[in-house]
């Protein structure tokens, strides 16, 4: 048996802000979207470099306020690409934590917690 990294699923209220958020300030891609008909919640998977997400607006699929850690090659690197953009609802900041991590935290427009950090020893 062969087991693949899991794959959260985050709530998301607002098509057009968890978009924006995801792909055009975080720099995600759309791998897949899904609807049961035009009237239906979006439900879709979102990637970037081995980063999967799926966002969904129907309602029991995730609970707002969930946090993710994303571990990532360099999060000074990232944070300053991201503080660049210029992003009217973010301005991350990176912090060295005791446990050995220099994390950067961003709340989506839902509420979803995301801490991209990378390990001091790298």
């Amino acid at each position: 048996m062969n087991m693949q990294s899991p794959i959260p699923i985050l709530r998301s209220f607002d098509e057009a802000k968890t978009k924006a958020f995801y792909l055009d300030f975080l720099g995600f891609d759309v791998s897949f979207e899904h609807r049961f008909d035009t009237e239906s919640p979006l439900y879709f998977g979102a990637f970037k470099d081995n980063c999967v997400l799926h966002l969904s607006e129907h309602h029991g699929d995730a609970c707002p306020g969930s946090t993710l850690r994303i571990d990532v090659d360099d999060v000074d690197a990232y944070c300053k690409e991201l503080n660049a953009k210029g992003y009217q609802n973010a301005r991350p900041g990176v912090q060295e934590q005791p446990w050995g991590y220099r994390e950067m935290s961003i709340q989506d427009p839902s509420g979803n917690r995301l801490v991209f950090c990378t390990s001091v020893s790298n």
